[in-house]
This record gives C-alpha cells, sequence and structure tokens, in this order.
C-alpha cells in the first residue's frame, strides 16, 4: 500500500480529492432526504449548509495553514486537548462518521445501479451491491493499485462535469425559467423551523468531505496556502453543483416524487428529462462518484485508524494477522461498513453519521477556540459562531429525528457514551499497564 509523500499533492489534486469524496455521496445520497425535510426549500438548504461548513471549515483552515500535518483532524485535537479523553473520543467519532459514509456511499451505489434493473424498490440486492463495491474498495486499497491514485482526478472530473450536464440539462428539458428558483408558496408551511433546520444537517454531511484535505495536509505543496485554498475551492465547486442539481430536479419533479424516489433521486428525474439513455447517463455517473469516493475514504480512514493506533489512543489486535497496522485497519473498517450497509438503510445511516459528525465538529472548535486561538491567530467570534451553528442544527436534528425515528437518537446517544467511556477506560488501562 502506497503512502502520500511529502510534496506529492498539488493545489489542484488536493481539490480534487475534497470535491472527490464530497460529490461522490453528497448529491446522490442525500438530495431526497434533504428534500423530505424542507421540501421546495431544499435547493436553499444546501446554500446554508456550505455557508455553516464554511465557518467549521474556519477552525481547520487556520490550525492546518499553521501546523500542516498528514494527522489532519487527529492533529488539531491533539494540539487542543492533549492525549486526553476528549481527543481520542472525537477522533474515534470522526473515524466512525468517516465509516457510516463509507456505508452510505455503498449503500447509494447500490440503489442507482438498481434502476437499470427490473427489482423491488426494497430488493435485498440493494445492500448487496454496496458490500460487493466495499469488498472491492478492500481489493484495490491492499493491492495499492496504482492506476486508481493516478486517474483520480480524471474521475473526480469526470463526474462532476457529468453532474453539471445532468443539471445544465434538466433546466433546459424542464424549460427552466427564473420564476422557478423561488419556493412553491403552497408548500413553504408544510415544513417547521425545527424541520428546515434539521434538513440542514443533512446538506452539512454532504460537504464534509472537505476535512479529507486536512487529514493529508502533510502532503500538499505548500501546505501553508494550499490546504485553505483547496477547502475554499473545494467547497464552492460543491456548493455550485449542488445548488444547480436541486434545482433542476426540482423543475423535472414534485417534492413527492421526489421524496418517493429518494434514494435514488437523480435518477428519477433523468427520466422525464431525457429519457432512458438520461437515466443510462446519471446511473454511469452515480457509479463512478460512488466507486471513486469509497476507494478514497477507505483509504483515508484506513490511514487514521492506523495513526490513532500507533499514538495508543485506541486499542489493537492483530488477530494473528501478518502486515502492517494500516492493512488490518483496512480489514476492521470494511467489516464496520459492510455490518452498517446491512443493517441500517440509507435515512439512518445519514442521520446518524451527521450526529456523530457534528459533535465532534463542536468539540474542534471549542478546542481551537479555548486552546489554540492565540497560537493560530484565529478569530474567536468566528470560532463561536461555527459552533453555535452546528448546536442548533443538532438540536434541531435530534428534535426532528426524535418525533419520527427515535432509534436514529437512542443508537447515536448510545455510540457517543460509548466512544467516550470506552476512551477514558482504555487511556486510564494504558496509564496503569
Amino acid at each position: 500500500m502506497d503512502n502520500y509523500k511529502k510534496d506529492s499533492l498539488t493545489l489542484k489534486g488536493a481539490v480534487a480529492l475534497g470535491t472527490g469524496v464530497m460529490i461522490g455521496a453528497g448529491i446522490f445520497a442525500l438530495l431526497g432526504q434533504v428534500a423530505e425535510l424542507s421540501g421546495t426549500w431544499f435547493p436553499y438548504i444546501f446554500i446554508v449548509g456550505a455557508i455553516i461548513s464554511g465557518f467549521s471549515a474556519y477552525s481547520y483552515i487556520k490550525v492546518s495553514n499553521a501546523y500542516p500535518s498528514s494527522g489532519g483532524i487527529v492533529m488539531i485535537l491533539m494540539k487542543a486537548y492533549g492525549k486526553s479523553t476528549v481527543t481520542a473520543a472525537a477522533s474515534v467519532l470522526m473515524a466512525l462518521s468517516m465509516i457510516i459514509n463509507e456505508s452510505l456511499v455503498a449503500r447509494t451505489f447500490g440503489s442507482y445501479s438498481l434502476q437499470l434493473f427490473d427489482v423491488e424498490k426494497n430488493s435485498m440486492w440493494e445492500p448487496a451491491l454496496g458490500v460487493a463495491l466495499l469488498i472491492l474498495a478492500y481489493i484495490i486499497n491492499v493491492s495499492g493499485n496504482k492506476i486508481i491514485g493516478k486517474t483520480s482526478q480524471v474521475m473526480a472530473f469526470v463526474k462532476t462535469a457529468g453532474i453539471i450536464v445532468f443539471a445544465i440539462g434538466g433546466l433546459w428539458a424542464a424549460h427552466f425559467k427564473f420564476a422557478d428558483l423561488l419556493p412553491d408558496p403552497t408548500h413553504t408551511n408544510n415544513y417547521s423551523a425545527a424541520s428546515l433546520v434539521g434538513a440542514v444537517a443533512l446538506a452539512i454531511l454532504a460537504y464534509k468531505g472537505f476535512t479529507t484535505i486536512t487529514n493529508s495536509g502533510g502532503e500538499i505543496t505548500k501546505p501553508h496556502k494550499n490546504v485553505g485554498r483547496s477547502i475554499i475551492i473545494s467547497l464552492i465547486i460543491c456548493t455550485i453543483v449542488y445548488f444547480l442539481v436541486a434545482i433542476a430536479v426540482n423543475s423535472s419533479l414534485s417534492i413527492s416524487e421526489i421524496v418517493n424516489a429518494k434514494n435514488y433521486s437523480l435518477a428519477e428525474a433523468a427520466k422525464p428529462a431525457f429519457g432512458k439513455y438520461g437515466l443510462y447517463f446519471t446511473v454511469g455517473i452515480a457509479i463512478v462518484a460512488t466507486i471513486s469516493g469509497i476507494i478514497a475514504s477507505i483509504f483515508a480512514v484506513s490511514r487514521m485508524t492506523a495513526m490513532l493506533t500507533e499514538m495508543k489512543l485506541i486499542p489493537h489486535s492483530h488477530f494473528g494477522m501478518s502486515g502492517s497496522i494500516q492493512k488490518h485497519m483496512l480489514i476492521y473498517v470494511i467489516v464496520i461498513a459492510i455490518t452498517l450497509t446491512i443493517s441500517f438503510d440509507l435515512t439512518r445511516i445519514a442521520s446518524i453519521g451527521a450526529i456523530f459528525y457534528l459533535m465532534m465538529d463542536m468539540i474542534v472548535h471549542w478546542g481551537v477556540f479555548k486552546h489554540l486561538r492565540k497560537d493560530v491567530n484565529a478569530n474567536g467570534t468566528i470560532l463561536i459562531s461555527a459552533l453555535i451553528l452546528d448546536l442548533i442544527v443538532l438540536i434541531a436534528f435530534l428534535w426532528v429525528k426524535a418525533s419520527s425515528d427515535i432509534f436514529v437518537v437512542i443508537v447515536s446517544v448510545i455510540g457517543i457514551i460509548l466512544a467516550f467511556a470506552g476512551e477514558k477506560w482504555f487511556l486510564h488501562w494504558k496509564e496503569n499497564e
């Protein structure tokens, strides 16, 4: 397995990495779910999500610019909290949110691929195809396939260009008018403020791929400048793409149609706009996006968890396996991702991932504000604003989920408690070993 080397990732490559991970899951997996919570407001929910993600990115950019490192989020937490329970638990939450994202992408791959075949809506083929993709991604990662690494930028360009073509073509086919940009007034009162803010939580999840760039800070050329630049450029590109696609889908389908096809809404929107060839095109782009996104994500999370193991922040057992720790972590990551892919549907996977990510994000903001603000010359008002925005979104999302699917809240709370309690016990045990 090839590791990145210093100055091996250009600004263009870092942007491709960030957009590749974001577009791989965001627009395909989450558009329908965001629409379900916000109705015809959903295109603008993605803009609000981008703004909040921009506030969040400030913490990562300031620390990464000052201390560029391949440690990424783990490095930020270590500098803020030291080798503590908070650092370990927040890192675990981040790793789990990344693994959950892989399950989200895997199920999305299955749901879009099945649009090419005549199968039942809730067919077991969806998780089965997701599992197959995860296994393929593991094989590619463990074999150190250089072709994938060299073509990552091309794949990122292809899927981004393809989605833009879909958006522009969809707007043209739907005879788009600027009046269509305004939300339908007959639907705007059907959604509570909590539901609209809760939709923002899922939109934020669509942008969280920018954190992948911070995990590669040590490999990016001129990292003190280019880490921040690549994050900003990636967020701008994805905001434009998400908004164009959301408007195109909103022009082609009613909200009820989008919700009914929420796991494959882009494919459904392609049918009236382009016919069967448009469907093939959209599904093809979805397959490219999900495959490339999941391969990059699995490598990133395996490297992150291997780093946590080497720092003695999480337990590790070889279970008799040979090879490096990162190869062991690849197996553990894949096993967890497969379990989630089989056990949960897209809506629950996305919801749990959003809750874990927002919790970790708030811990990062507070740590930078409390302990690193002066060192990295960060603006305290922006840091606190990012923290408060995350908190508002999280509370609203938990309120919505408590009303509609309490199981998600219970699983998430248990997961967070186990992360903190488990890490407290583990670190205490290590100290007294």
